[in-house]
């Protein structure tokens, strides 16, 4: 059973999820907008959010944060803390949207995509 188990496991390890979650991640952050599966899009919703909430801090500490859940050498550190956290430093959270696109072409699972709000 499944009790007070939060977080879904996309059919994968908890490396592979790690790693996915990763790769999905900095790619929302270089392009401002992905589309992948719906219960991918609701995981990385908080994965992302709480990176952005840690880098408006733009402290050594906050970059190493980030640079630890980004992986090194990524262009989305520098991205987060030079382009987005200024964007949302008035915002007290909320930094993203999901938008339904249900099923598309014959796949089962529904899709959205996730972006930055403006």
């Amino acid at each position: 059973m499944r009790h007070h188990s939060n977080t879904r496991t996309l059919g994968r390890t908890k490396r592979g999820r790690t790693a996915l979650l990763r790769g999905l991640a900095q790619s929302l952050v270089i392009e401002e907008g992905i589309t992948t599966t719906l219960a991918k899009a609701k995981e990385l919703r908080p994965y992302v959010e709480r990176l952005v909430t840690a880098s408006k801090a733009n402290t050594l500490q906050s970059r190493r944060l980030v640079e630890s859940r980004l992986g090194t050498k990524s262009p989305a550190i520098k991205k987060l803390h030079d382009t987005l956290a200024p964007r949302y430093s008035e915002r007290a959270g909320g930094y993203t949207r999901i938008v339904k696109l249900g099923r598309v072409g014959k796949r089962v699972a529904e899709f959205a995509r996730i972006e930055f709000v403006k």
